[in-house]
């Protein structure tokens, strides 16, 4: 049952993880296996809840020392809390939770920690592995979560073009869940994904809209690393998670922390996430585009939001040149930026043109017509008084003439 409330394979071997760490901690049948020793507890918490009680206390009271000393952070012992919380729940187990929220120390709400520089993330895309270009453009210019990769198939990439040109790409995250969302990527991202499918189908794979995009990597002279080229097998969230850690750790980015300290300066995946917010905002991107694009909740306005995909993409293309890694790329999309605005400036200069063009025009139309009245003066002077004031009266009927 404990199992079969996590939807997510990386969270379960999160929450197993702590579960572990929490049986270690009551020397509960140490010797047994996670799933021995699960039963076991859920059997003798169901006859003695208040054991359980004292084990949760017992356990929490010596992780709250750990916290006061800068050991854990207050956030890892909420986790504890989380996983044996869910384990207690769905074995029917009955704790007062309440009770034990009350003595947890506060923490604070976001990571201290940053996203990746734009020369960090090039760094790490020099890691010679063919996949791992493809793996973080996708997540830097998209916004995913490393559990996405669980989900994504070739056939939920769709490049969208304009002018014979692709200039981003469509993403469906989350297919055929619930939480199934829409992102974009960038033509970039999107042309790295398309290589490497390119080079999988080169050598022997059969290409589908339901190919995994990552999948494990194969010796292309043995045929036997983990597996042949024609039988592909996927590659989960986890194996992400690790061939970008293995990066970091390569590429001399990431180092051995320093004593004291418990955290690195950004995390390996999600800093990409951070990076994509960043960028975003930089951009001039809708704050609420971006939430939506990052599949967060925006509130009351889940329910009444409704930005069109071409509205969404026409945001998101703001963000283009901040989310481009390549400097040739980056200084293309500079060019095109700046021939349009060149063109914009052409057009205006076109329309000034038109209207001093106009104002002349008018110019000549004035001075044709004070000519034409300054004759009919002339010859109003050579008339009686009479035919003069009835002329007069007809020039000011028609707005020709002021009268004095």
């Amino acid at each position: 049952m404990f199992v079969y409330a996590i939807r997510s394979s990386l969270t379960r071997d999160y929450y197993l993880r702590r579960l572990r760490r929490f049986f270690d901690f009551l020397e509960l049948n140490t010797q047994g296996t996670i799933e021995e020793r699960c039963n076991l507890f859920a059997e003798k918490g169901k006859v003695n809840p208040s054991w359980v009680f004292d084990c949760v206390l017992q356990f929490l009271q010596f992780q709250k020392v750990r916290v006061e000393k800068g050991e854990i952070t207050g956030a890892t012992l909420k986790n504890f809390v989380k996983s044996i919380k869910l384990f207690c729940e769905m074995s029917d187990i009955t704790v007062p939770w309440k009770k034990i929220a009350r003595g947890l120390p506060k923490i604070r709400r976001f990571a201290d920690d940053r996203a990746p520089t734009l020369d960090e993330i090039r760094k790490i895309v020099e890691y010679p592995d063919r996949r791992i270009k493809a793996i973080v453009y996708t997540m830097a210019s998209s916004g995913i979560r490393l559990g996405a990769w669980d989900y994504v198939r070739w056939g939920h990439v769709k490049p969208i073009e304009r002018d014979g040109k692709v200039i981003a790409a469509k993403m469906i995250v989350y297919a055929g869940d619930e939480d199934e969302y829409l992102t974009f990527l960038t033509a970039e991202a999107y042309f790295e994904l398309e290589k490497w499918m390119a080079y999988r189908s080169q050598c022997g794979e059969s290409i589908s809209d339901k190919s995994w995009i990552m999948r494990h990597l194969w010796n292309t002279k043995k045929g036997h690393m983990h597996g042949l080229a024609t039988a592909p097998r996927k590659l989960k969230a986890a194996g992400v998670k690790r061939l970008i850690e293995d990066a970091l750790w390569t590429q001399g980015i990431r180092k051995k922390l320093q004593l004291g300290k418990k955290r690195h300066e950004f995390q390996a995946d999600h800093g990409l996430r951070k990076w994509f917010k960043t960028r975003c905002e930089i951009s001039g991107m809708k704050p609420i585009n971006i939430e939506k694009l990052m599949n967060h909740s925006i509130g009351i306005s889940d329910s009444y939001y409704r930005a069109t995909e071409t509205e969404l993409l026409d945001d998101y293309l703001k963000a283009r040149e901040h989310l481009t890694f390549n400097i040739e790329e980056r200084l293309k999309n500079e060019v095109n930026r700046l021939e349009s605005h060149v063109s914009d400036i052409n057009a205006v200069e076109f329309q000034l043109q038109v209207k001093t063009n106009e104002i002349e025009r008018m110019k000549l139309m004035y001075q044709d017509m004070n000519s034409t009245i300054q004759s009919i003066l002339s010859v109003l002077s050579n008339v009686n008084q009479s035919s003069k004031n009835q002329i007069a009266k007809q020039l000011i009927e028609r707005g020709m003439y002021k009268s004095q």
